[in-house]
């Protein structure tokens, strides 16, 4: 079993929605080697469930923040800095899409439906790393968000969710060409199928899931742990000279043709 201590460095995250997360998954790994955490949650509504999962994590944070409001996002990490004065990771594990737009066929998605999937999925990485760039430099940043193989591959169901993380990727790699100079480091994982609340809400999911374990190389699904161990080499040291790049934690599911 791997030992890292990484007491001393933070982490913003995110995306926690519950323990079957990924997002979560990151953050028992980040947890584990000793970083402190700012965990955020979008309305009143959703605070008390985050306020729990929080819990899980000494001296964590709990910040309100709707990504799509660009003075929150800078209210949230004016609070990083004001309580950790500087950040070390940032964690992006924020996905909408609405449900007629995933249901539906593709060619009927709405004008304002890929809009909103692309502004919540896609361009909020942009906002979140421009305010956390400033708390990174001079410290080795690293960024890390959550794709998914619908972004190279149509897959039912997944429509314009596909098109945002297309989207995500190409933003990991211009982010990371932009900030190198910076010493901070930008990357994605294109995670497999994993049974999280958000991934039941795809149709067919459950089908997707065999798939995935009757052709992958290794014959099986991946685990929230696998994505979490994943993420914590990126994010660390460890994986201190990967950036701009696609990691596909999936199995082997991607390198497989028929």
């Amino acid at each position: 079993m791997y030992t890292l201590d990484l007491s001393g460095k933070t982490a913003a995250v995110f995306g926690v929605a519950n323990r079957r997360s990924l997002a979560y998954g990151i953050a028992k790994e980040l947890g584990k080697a000793g970083v402190r955490q700012a965990f955020t949650y979008q309305g009143e509504r959703l605070k008390d469930n985050v306020a729990k999962l929080a819990g899980d994590f000494e001296n964590s944070m709990l910040l309100e923040c709707d990504v799509t409001n660009e003075s929150q996002l800078e209210s949230t990490f004016s609070q990083i800095k004001a309580e950790f004065g500087h950040l070390d990771y940032l964690v992006h594990s924020v996905a909408f899409a609405q449900k007629e737009d995933l249901e539906g066929d593709f060619v009927n998605t709405s004008r304002d439906g890929f809009r909103t999937a692309l502004e919540i999925s896609a361009y909020s990485l942009i906002s979140m790393t421009r305010f956390a760039k400033p708390l990174m430099e001079g410290r080795k940043g690293s960024v890390v968000s959550l794709s998914y193989l619908g972004a190279e591959r149509s897959v039912p169901h997944y429509n314009v969710m596909g098109t945002a993380k297309a989207a995500l990727e190409q933003i990991t790699r211009q982010l990371a060409s932009e900030l190198g100079e910076s010493g901070i480091r930008v990357n994605t994982i294109s995670a497999g199928p994993v049974n999280t609340l958000s991934a039941r809400g795809i149709s067919g999911f459950g089908k997707i899931l065999k798939v995935y374990e009757e052709r992958a190389p290794l014959r099986r699904n991946i685990t929230q742990e696998e994505v979490g161990t994943a993420a914590l080499f990126l994010l660390s040291e460890m994986g201190g000279g990967v950036t701009g790049t696609t990691l596909h934690v999936d199995a082997g599911y991607s390198t497989v043709g028929l």
